[in-house]
Parts: C-alpha cells; sequence; structure tokens
C-alpha cells in the first residue's frame, strides 16, 4: 500500500509543477515584472517577447513597477509565488550593480532568483563632442589617454547619475587606463548627452542606441565600443579592448522566475522565450533598438550574472558610490 502511493505521489508530481503554466494557457495571465517605466528599450523588448509567446505560454501581462533603481520591480519577483505565473526583468543594475550600490536591498540578487535566460546585450560607447575632439587632435581612445596623461585633472566626463551605468563604465576606464577625470553627475541620461553636445563635459560612456543618432549626425565622435567584440551597429568603431585588453563593459537584460520555480516549468518558460528570442522578427525588431539577442540556458545566464556581480563589486567600491 505504502509503496502505490509513492508511485502515485511521483506520478502527480511533474503534473503538479507544470500545472500553473497550464492554467496560463488556459486563461489565467503570466505576469512579467519590467521594473522600469514604460517607453524604454527594457521595456519594448519585454512587450516584443511578450506577444510572441502568447501561442506557447498563453497571455503574458507586462507589469511596470519602476522606483529605487529598479529594485522595487525586482524585489515583486523575488516575493511572488514559485509557480511560473509570475517572471521579471534581471538587468545590469538590479542583478549587478545595486547590491554593491545600495546600503539595504530588500532581495538577495545571488538568492531569491531562477535564471530562465538573458534576452539582450546593448553596447556601450565612448563618445566626444566631435567639435572638441577635432580641436584637441583625439581621434582615438589613445590619443584620449594621452591627452589626459599630457594635461592631468583638466578632463571631465558626465554620466546619467551617481551609480549610473555611465559613471561606472567611466570610472572603470579611468582605472584601466590611469588617467584622472572628474565625474559630473546629470539627473538622466538625457540631460548628460546633452551637457556633452554642449561642450560642458568632455566625454560620455553612453548607451549605444541613445547616442547613435548623434554619431550619425556627426555631433558625436566615437571612440571605441565596450563591449569585448567590434558591434555590427558600428563599422569601423574599434572595442575599448583594442587599446585597454580585457576591458569589457555593456548593458544586458534577461528574464528571471523567484526562487524556488520547479526546474520543468523554468526549462518550459526558457524554451519558450529562447524560441522567441531566435525569430526573424524579434531579431529585426530589437536590431531597431541596436539591441543584440542573446538567448541561453537557465545555467549560463546564472553564470552570466554571477560574473558581473564579482565585476561591478571593486567597480562600484573604487567609485565610492553609494546609495541610502
Amino acid at each position: 500500500m505504502q509503496r502505490r502511493h509513492l508511485i502515485a505521489a511521483a506520478l502527480v508530481a511533474p503534473l503538479a509543477c507544470a500545472a500553473p503554466l497550464a492554467q496560463a494557457q488556459q486563461g489565467t495571465p503570466i505576469r512579467l515584472v519590467v521594473p522600469y517605466a514604460p517607453g524604454g528599450p527594457i521595456d519594448v523588448t519585454a512587450r516584443a517577447l511578450a506577444e510572441r509567446v502568447r501561442d506557447t505560454l498563453g497571455t503574458v501581462v507586462v507589469d511596470n513597477k519602476p522606483g529605487a533603481g529598479g529594485n522595487i520591480g525586482a524585489d515583486a519577483v523575488a516575493k511572488a509565488t514559485p509557480d511560473g505565473l509570475t517572471i521579471g526583468i534581471a538587468a545590469t543594475a538590479t542583478h549587478a550593480v545595486n547590491p554593491w550600490l545600495y546600503k539595504r536591498m530588500p532581495y538577495d540578487a545571488g538568492k531569491d532568483f531562477a535564471a530562465i535566460t538573458q534576452m539582450v546585450r546593448v553596447p556601450n560607447v565612448l563618445v566626444m563632442n566631435a567639435e572638441k575632439a577635432e580641436r584637441l587632435k583625439i581621434r582615438s581612445v589613445a590619443d584620449l589617454i594621452a591627452y589626459a596623461k599630457a594635461h592631468p585633472a583638466q578632463l571631465n566626463y558626465g554620466s546619467g547619475g551617481t551609480g549610473s551605468a555611465g559613471h561606472l563604465a567611466g570610472e572603470m576606464f579611468k582605472q584601466r587606463a590611469g588617467i584622472y577625470a572628474l565625474h559630473i553627475p546629470y539627473r538622466g541620461a538625457s540631460p548628460a548627452q546633452l551637457a556633452l553636445l554642449s561642450g560642458e563635459v568632455d566625454f560620455n560612456i553612453d548607451n549605444l542606441a541613445a547616442a547613435a543618432p548623434n554619431i550619425k549626425s556627426g555631433k558625436l565622435r566615437a571612440l571605441a565600443v565596450t563591449t569585448a567584440q567590434a558591434s555590427p551597429a558600428l563599422p569601423g568603431v574599434p572595442p575599448l579592448s583594442d587599446t585597454l585588453k580585457g576591458f569589457a563593459i555593456d548593458t544586458w537584460w534577461g528574464l528571471v522566475a523567484p526562487a524556488g520555480t520547479p526546474k520543468d516549468v523554468v526549462a518550459k518558460l526558457n524554451k519558450a522565450f529562447v524560441a522567441a528570442l531566435n525569430a526573424p522578427e524579434t531579431q529585426a525588431r530589437f536590431a531597431t533598438l541596436l539591441a543584440e539577442p542573446v538567448p541561453t540556458t537557465p545555467e549560463q545566464f546564472e553564470a552570466l550574472m554571477k560574473a558581473e556581480r564579482a565585476k561591478y563589486e571593486s567597480v562600484v567600491k573604487a567609485s565610492g558610490a553609494t546609495v541610502d
């Protein structure tokens, strides 16, 4: 009798794990939490994927929960029931930078989530005001470094705020290049770019999607992309690693579920979203955002997030940036 009960339980367990996703296909929607406001690249890509997986997973409803650098939305995912009906976006900020930037975190980025797949990678780009770069005869990263060393404490750079991706990339660049440049934080990436265009700051490390229009118009000069390899979106622009060996810093985001979500449920979610990321329509849509789809296994995405946390720990601590 006891043996029959054990066999029955073993047969029922996989069905119970799969039940939430079956509910989604039968009318109960999956909630996809985006920890940022509507309209940005992360939100746009999340909505595109939500539409693409409708046939395999059922309705996926995007729930924007911005605030605290993404921590509010990420925390909502961490504390959700681990049944596959709530998933969310994990980004560079929420899962690699914020654990070291914020003095108090509402979640543990390394323990409270189950990785599903990376979604995209977006290069950052080192840019200068084109007129100023020409006047100072700076046409490459090597020229910028040489100028900074020949004119100590005379350069500055802007970012979207203390602890932002642009700030930390700038600090990493300074450390690796052995130069000094004063950091000037602005209230967002757009004001920082306006400061660069007006000549108020000397260089920025900006998101490629944001900087591309002014690069193409000739107002900004792109000296290098910050990915390990050159980006097809900026042909002819070398990676920073050509000058500073091993330099690699970019913006990425992906999908996670609450820790404890059954592995078969994670596997089903991974299969559906990887197929969506590989679809030609998705790749064409993401290309307009200069975002490269990067479908992975859960294990690969987990390894990336772990490596990125280790990298940003030293960068954030060296920068001295903190948020209460």
